[in-house]
């Protein structure tokens, strides 16, 4: 019956609302995201669970992979006719505009609770491991903005970005990442054989890097110096040093913490989620030598339904980088995409074990190279040894 559920779901929303996309009432539901940030203190008043503190990570890791599984598959791709009118649609901006204020307001009242005496130390971990989660799909709700060109919605995207700190972001994604992606030159790309333990330092570092040369390239060019008003990462960056400063100015420097731990923890789910979407996928050469036009091949592709609604389409990562301007509502899934096997929040957790990451995904990446592994973007230093395992020379 569970696969029953999700076309059940669709069918009636889309009945409800007379609309070309049938989930178009249900990504208001994205916004249980920032809101968890809001629930543990009233669960905890309710239920006395503690437990409660811990809600982001129980979610995130817990129950969006379950409803995953009971629900399915989505299954629905918008139509070509419809895809003006679901553009132009400004419903879908205000679900990922309404974010930033709810996401803000669970930072505020998690540093009222964070400078206050009234919880142990395990129960503000348990806050700030919450508030971490709801900071590393922030950076997804800023990554949807970060691709379209009205002004507005990039200076939300990098609002977006500075409970994260991670503000370099808004540049190295669109200008390195996906010029990059799918190829050993990015760092953002996740090697066959390379580990999410291994992945994680090289991503943080290598964008960071990159970010840094691209905005300072770009600013050169227009003649302007890198300490700019203009300058995109500064912009980001600054309005980290305001919400910090703010919020450390009224609840005092016990919360510094706590704040720098839910950064840190929003920026690597993130990169953890970048592992998933690219691992060990290479772009085919040109006769010239340069590398191909991005295409639906080059990155794996998840339609669950749940983890859909709550990531804005995130996981038909595949037509997003064949079609970066797309809008998350008109993002399609694609069967030339090669597919996970469930979504991304149970990949997640896979992620954490490498030899169980490997025992699901090394075998799903041969099958999409027709048993070829020479074509993958593996590992440098474990080539010979993986080119060996599946019987191909060294000089493959």
């Amino acid at each position: 019956m569970r696969f029953l559920i999700s076309g059940a779901i669709v069918q009636m929303v889309g009945k409800r609302s007379g609309s070309p996309d049938p989930k178009r009432h249900l990504w208001v539901l994205g916004l249980v995201a920032p809101m968890s940030a809001l629930l543990p203190s009233q669960l905890v008043l309710y239920t006395k669970a503690t437990v409660f503190w811990w809600i982001g990570p129980i979610i995130v890791l817990i129950v969006i992979p379950v409803l995953d599984w009971v629900v399915g598959e989505d299954g629905n791709n918008p139509r070509d006719e419809d895809y003006e009118l679901l553009s132009n649609d400004r419903y879908y901006r205000w679900c990922t505009f309404m974010f930033l204020p709810v996401q803000l307001v669970g930072l505020g009242l998690a540093a009222y609770m964070w400078a206050g005496h009234d919880l142990s130390i395990w129960n503000k971990l348990g806050l700030a491991a919450t508030l971490g989660f709801v900071s590393g799909i922030g950076i997804n709700a800023a990554h949807e903005l970060g691709h379209r060109v009205e002004r507005l919605e990039r200076w939300l995207s990098k609002m977006a970005l500075a409970q994260s700190a991670y503000g370099h972001f808004f540049v190295e994604h669109n200008k390195g990442h996906h010029a990059r992606v799918a190829t050993p030159d990015d760092p953002a790309s996740a090697r066959m054989g390379e580990s999410l333990w291994e992945f994680l330092p090289r991503s943080v570092i290598g964008g960071f890097r990159s970010a840094i040369r691209l905005e300072g390239e770009r600013l050169r060019r227009k003649g302007r110096r890198w300490f700019s008003v203009h300058n995109h990462i500064l912009q980001a960056w600054s309005m980290t040093v305001v919400l910090f400063g703010t919020l450390l100015a009224v609840f005092g420097w016990a919360i510094l913490p706590y704040l720098l731990l839910q950064a840190v923890i929003g920026a690597a789910l993130l990169e953890t989620v970048n592992y998933v979407e690219h691992y060990g996928l290479l772009r085919r050469r040109r006769p010239n030598g340069g590398w191909a036009r991005c295409s639906p091949r080059d990155s794996w592709n998840s339609d669950r339904l749940v983890t859909n609604i709550f990531l804005f389409h995130l996981q038909r990562h595949s037509d997003h980088h064949a079609n970066p301007g797309r809008r998350y509502q008109t993002l399609r899934t694609s069967e030339e995409a090669p597919q996970l096997p469930a979504g991304y929040a149970t990949m997640i957790l896979l992620a954490l074990f490498p030899p169980l990451w490997r025992y699901v995904m090394d075998s799903r990446l041969l099958e999409h190279y027709a048993g070829d592994v020479s074509r993958a973007n593996i590992q440098p230093r474990k080539r010979d040894r993986i080119l060996a395992e599946y019987d191909f020379p060294a000089a493959a």
